[in-house]
C-alpha cells in the first residue's frame, strides 16, 4: 500500500512521461531524480568518438528543453555522474548495418541513472528516452524514476524524403535527421531522381545534374556530410535513383538512352509521363553500370533502391524496335520487359556490392530472393512477397503527402490485413515500414508541418509492441512530443505563425489561428483536382499554412462525446467557450479581407465556422429545454464539412455530433 501511495504522489507531481515510441517494458518507480545545474554525465568505459558526440549531443538538447546549462555536463568520475552511461561497443565500427542491436536498459533512480547498451546506436536510442522521461514537476525538471528495457519491434523504421518535386536544401534535412533521432527512426530513404530533377551531383555523367535540374542540386561532399550527419545518429541513408521509368531527367543531357527520341526537359508538372530508358540497348545498361559504380562508392549503404514504379509503358509500345524485342526474346508484355530490366540491373547492382531494392511493381517470381520489395501499393503486396520468401517492407497507409490523422497513420500496421495470416516464419521477411514524404505540394517551409509529429507516430507502431494500440493515450504524448520537437530544430509549430501572419498582415493572428485550427488540408489524392500545380507554384495560402489533426478540435470532439455520455456542467461551459470562440471569429477577421486576397479567399469557409458555432450553441440550448432541432441542420452541417478550396471544415465534425447528423 505504501508503494502503491508512493507511485499515486509521483504520478501527481511528475505526471506520465510521455515516452514515444513506447519502450518494451516500463517499470514506474517512486520518486524522481532531479535535473539541475549540477547535472553530469559520464562514460563507463572507453567511449568511441561517435558515442562522445552522441554524449555532448544530448547535453545540448537537455539544455534547450530545460533551459538549464548543461553542455558542459561531463563528470570527473563516473561517482560524481548523474547518469552513468555503459556502452560495450568502443570503437566506432564501420557503415551502419540492417539489424544492428539497437537495445538498451536505462534505470533511473533518485540519485543517480545507468543506462547499458551493447551498441553505440542502443546507446543513442537510450539517451533520447532519458530526454522524455525529463519534465517540470513542483521543485524543478526531473527524469521520472523507472526501469525501461526496451528494443525495436522492427530494424527497418525509415522515413522517405522525396527531393525531386521540391528540392530541400541540406538543412531541412539536418533538422529532419535530428527529429527522427528523437524518435528513434533508423532509415533516410532519399528519393532523388524523378522527372522533375535529378538531385546528385555525377562527376562520371555531369549532365545528369547540370541539364537535369536548375541548379538545386547536392554536391557530392553534401551527400557525404548528410551521411556522416546521419551515421552519428544511427540513421542510414538509402539512396533512390528511378528508373526505367521516371526518368526523365536522364534522358535531357542523355537522350540516347531514352525510348524515343525526345528532346526531352525537365517536367515542372507532376504525374506519371511517359519518359522511360530503353530495355533493348545495351548501352543503357553500360551507362547504369558506370552510375551506379560511382553512387555505390558515394553511399556506403548496403541497399541500392531502382524505384522501378509507374512505368506507364507508352513509349515501349510506340517503338517498334522495342515490340520486336519483346517478341524475340519472349517477354510477352512491357511488364515481361521491365522484369528483363530489372534482371539487368539486378546483376549490376549485385556487382557493386550492393543489395537491390524497389517499389512493388519489381516483385515477380523470375527474380531471386535477395532483393527487397517495398510496397506502396496495398498491403496485400507485401504478405504476397512475404509468403514467396522475399523480404519487404511497407509504406502503404504510410503516406504523410496524404495528410491523414496520425491516428489513421497509427492503425496500419505491417501485419494488418493480409499480413495477419503469415505464418511466424513469413513474418520474419517482414522488416518494418517507412513513412514517406512526397513533396509535390510541399515547400521546405511546410514541410515539417507535414512530417511532424505524425511520424512519431508511425515510428511507435514500427518500434513498439503490436499491441500497442491505443489512440487516446498515443495522442496524450504525441502533443507533448510534438512541442519537445521544436527544441530538435523542428519548424512545425515554429513556422505556423509567420505563415499566418504574411496572409494577413495586420490581422489578430489568434484569429487566424482559430481558423486555420479548424481546417484539414486535403492530401495528394485530392488536392491535385482543385487546380493544376507546377514547380513554380506559391504554397503560401491558407491551405499551406493550415496543418490539420488539429488538437484543439479533437479536444471539442472529445468532450462532445464525453457530455453526450456523461452530462456535466462545467464541460458544457467547456464547449460553449468553444462554439462561442468560432461563431465571433470571421467578425473579427472580416475587416482584413480588402487588403488580403489570401485571407478573402477563404472567407466562405470562415463564415461557415461563424454558422456551425451559432448551430451548436443553439442545438445545446435546444437539447437543454426539450425543444427539437430545425430539420435539415444534419444535412447543412454535413454539407459544411465538404472539401472546398483543398480543404474541410474540421469543425463541422465536432457540429455535427450536436446536431445528431
Amino acid at each position: 500500500m505504501r508503494i502503491l501511495f508512493l507511485l499515486s504522489i509521483c504520478g501527481v507531481l511528475m505526471g506520465e512521461p510521455a515516452l514515444m515510441p513506447m519502450p518494451a517494458k516500463v517499470e514506474r518507480l517512486a520518486g524522481a531524480m532531479p535535473v539541475d545545474v549540477g547535472f553530469r554525465m559520464a562514460f563507463a568505459r572507453m567511449a568511441p568518438p561517435r558515442l562522445q558526440r552522441a554524449g555532448a549531443r544530448f547535453l545540448g538538447q537537455l539544455a534547450s528543453q530545460t533551459g538549464i546549462p548543461v553542455k558542459r555536463g561531463l563528470a570527473a568520475s563516473v561517482g560524481a555522474a548523474n547518469l552513468i552511461v555503459d556502452c560495450a561497443q568502443v570503437t566506432d565500427g564501420g557503415a551502419l548495418v540492417l539489424g544492428e542491436d539497437e537495445s538498451y536498459t536505462l534505470h533511473v533512480g533518485v540519485e543517480q541513472a545507468r543506462l547499458t547498451a551493447k551498441t553505440v546506436t542502443g546507446a543513442t536510442r537510450g539517451l533520447q528516452t532519458f530526454l522524455q522521461l525529463v519534465e517540470v514537476g513542483e521543485k524543478g525538471f526531473a527524469a521520472a524514476s523507472v526501469v525501461i528495457t526496451d528494443a525495436p519491434r522492427f530494424p527497418w523504421r525509415g522515413l522517405l524524403i522525396d527531393v525531386t518535386s521540391h528540392f530541400m536544401p541540406v538543412p531541412v534535412i539536418e533538422r529532419t535527421l535530428d527529429t527522427m533521432e528523437a524518435v528513434k527512426l533508423n532509415v533516410f530513404h532519399w528519393h532523388l531522381t524523378d522527372d522533375q530533377g535529378f538531385r546528385v551531383e555525377s562527376k562520371v555523367f555531369p549532365k545528369l545534374h547540370t541539364l537535369g535540374t536548375e541548379g538545386d542540386f547536392y554536391t557530392q561532399e553534401e551527400i557525404r556530410h548528410v551521411i556522416a550527419y546521419a551515421r552519428d545518429r544511427g540513421i542510414r541513408v538509402l539512396p533512390e535513383f528511378d528508373m526505367p521509368g521516371h526518368s526523365g531527367t536522364w534522358l535531357i543531357g542523355y537522350p540516347e538512352l531514352g525510348s524515343a527520341p525526345g528532346p526531352y526537359s525537365i517536367i515542372h508538372t507532376f504525374g506519371v509521363y511517359d519518359p522511360a530508358l530503353d530495355p533493348t540497348k545495351e548501352a543503357v545498361y553500360t551507362f547504369i553500370d558506370r552510375l551506379v559504380g560511382e553512387m555505390a562508392a558515394l553511399f556506403p549503404d548496403a541497399y541500392f533502391h531502382i524505384g522501378g514504379d509507374e512505368v506507364n509503358g507508352r513509349q515501349w509500345k510506340a517503338n517498334a524496335a522495342i515490340q520486336a524485342f519483346i517478341r524475340e526474346k519472349g517477354l510477352g508484355n512491357e511488364a515481361g520487359l521491365q522484369t528483363y530490366f530489372n534482371q539487368r540491373v539486378l546483376q549490376i547492382v549485385k556487382k557493386h556490392g550492393k543489395r537491390m531494392m524497389g517499389w512493388d511493381e519489381i516483385l515477380h517470381k523470375d527474380l531471386p530472393k535477395d532483393i527487397v520489395v517495398e510496397s506502396w501499393q496495398n498491403h496485400e503486396s507485401l504478405a504476397t512477397a512475404a509468403a514467396r520468401g522475399y523480404q519487404g517492407l511497407l509504406s502503404f497507409g504510410y503516406y504523410l503527402d496524404h495528410l491523414k490523422s496520425a491516428g489513421e497513420y497509427y492503425a496500419v500496421d505491417p501485419f494488418g490485413g493480409p499480413g495477419a495470416a503469415l505464418t511466424a516464419e513469413q513474418r520474419k521477411n517482414v522488416l518494418g515500414g517507412e513513412a514517406c514524404m512526397w513533396t509535390e505540394f510541399i515547400s521546405p517551409e511546410t514541410i515539417d508541418s507535414r512530417m511532424w509529429p505524425k511520424s512519431a507516430a508511425v515510428a511507435e507502431r514500427l518500434w513498439s509492441a503490436e499491441g500497442v494500440r491505443d489512440v487516446a493515450d498515443m495522442y496524450r504524448r504525441l502533443d507533448v512530443i510534438s512541442s519537445r520537437l521544436t527544441f530538435y530544430g523542428a519548424r512545425h509549430e515554429l513556422n505556423y505563425e509567420p505563415m499566418l501572419r504574411r496572409i494577413a498582415p495586420g490581422a489578430p493572428v489568434d484569429a487566424l489561428r482559430v481558423l486555420a485550427d479548424t481546417l484539414d488540408p486535403l492530401g495528394i489524392e485530392h488536392r491535385e483536382v482543385f487546380q493544376r500545380y507546377t514547380q513554380e507554384t506559391q504554397l503560401n495560402r491558407m491551405v499551406d499554412a493550415a496543418r490539420g489533426d488539429s488538437a484543439a478540435v479533437r479536444r471539442m470532439e472529445a468532450m462532445v462525446r464525453e457530455l453526450v455520455v456523461s452530462p456535466s456542467a462545467e464541460r458544457e461551459r467547456e464547449i460553449r467557450r468553444g462554439l462561442a470562440l468560432w461563431r465571433d471569429n470571421h467578425a473579427r477577421l472580416a475587416p482584413f479581407g480588402g487588403s488580403s486576397p489570401l485571407l478573402r479567399e477563404f472567407f466562405p469557409i470562415s463564415e461557415d465556422l461563424a454558422k456551425l458555432g451559432a448551430m451548436g450553441l443553439e442545438a445545446m440550448d435546444r437539447r437543454l429545454t426539450g425543444k427539437s432541432l430545425e430539420p435539415g441542420w444534419g444535412a447543412v452541417v454535413k454539407a459544411m464539412g465538404e472539401p472546398r478550396l483543398e480543404v474541410r471544415l474540421a469543425a463541422a465534425r465536432v457540429v455535427g455530433l450536436l446536431v445528431g447528423r
